[in-house]
């Protein structure tokens, strides 16, 4: 599978102007992709108080999303400010020419940033499959929170972690996504945002593709908008785990 790392530079509170940056780079690059992952609210910005900004899920920019994903063939995933049964959520999506959008709604709000006052969390963990792979969901903050990622039984193979996690605190992103790698034996990809938002804080970059040791296949820098594609082979996954198979002796739980 050909996964696409696009690091934005986010447009706080400017659709027009983060949709136009997509499609100008979706038409540069869709022959060299199968799945294009963004980072989090990529149209938007994390702007979680600014409610008229989220839109509900029939709304023009998701419709527009899948019309890309058709009629250039490729799946597209990433997070958007969704209104639903009056409350907000942070919502990832995850489209694709042929099926029905799948989403996940971030279960980890971020107290800090004041997403838990004016968003309402998920329930529920969401592992999409696609091409043969099996994917799972997050967003941003889940990724400080291990139990909620924990592979069992090798449910999923390769964990999205789209973000807009600021540069003060980029040293835990960088620990955490190898670790999510290692402790899983899955392929890890994390795609964060760069630019500085409305209160003048500065958004990380440093997206990454992991294999399942953890070890770095593509890194992108910390400053500037970029992309990156690689194919990644999920036989190289399955050997992986039949020469070294960790899962086997996981501890056994439940996580929603």
């Amino acid at each position: 599978m050909r996964i696409a790392l696009f690091q934005m530079n986010v447009h706080w509170g400017d659709v027009q102007a983060n949709m136009q940056s997509l499609h100008t780079w979706i038409k540069e690059h869709f022959l060299e992709t199968d799945l294009l992952v963004l980072p989090e609210m990529f149209t938007t910005g994390f702007c979680v108080d600014s409610s008229t900004l989220a839109e509900t899920e029939d709304g023009p920019t998701l419709k527009q999303l899948q019309e890309w994903c058709r009629s250039y063939h490729i799946a597209i995933t990433g997070s958007l400010m969704i209104h639903e049964k009056d409350t907000n959520y942070n919502r990832a999506f995850f489209l694709t020419p042929e099926n029905e959008p799948v989403y996940y709604d971030k279960r980890h709000l971020f107290q800090m940033g004041s997403e838990g006052r004016y968003f309402t969390k998920g329930e529920k963990r969401v592992i999409v499959p696609y091409m043969g792979w099996n994917i799972l969901l997050q967003i941003c903050y889940d990724l400080r929170f291990p139990v909620f990622s924990r592979v069992r039984n090798n449910d999923y193979d390769l964990a999205i972690y789209m973000a807009c996690w600021p540069t003060a605190r980029i040293g835990a992103w960088k620990t955490l996504l190898p670790a999510r790698a290692i402790e899983n034996e899955v392929y890890v990809c994390g795609v964060n945002a760069v630019g500085v938002d409305s209160e003048g804080r500065r958004q990380g970059g440093t997206s990454m593709l992991l294999d399942m040791k953890g070890q770095s296949l593509l890194s992108l820098s910390d400053t500037e908008e970029n992309s990156a594609i690689m194919d990644i082979q999920i036989d190289d996954l399955h050997l992986f785990r039949e020469k070294f198979p960790a899962w086997k002796d996981a501890d056994d739980f439940e996580c929603l």
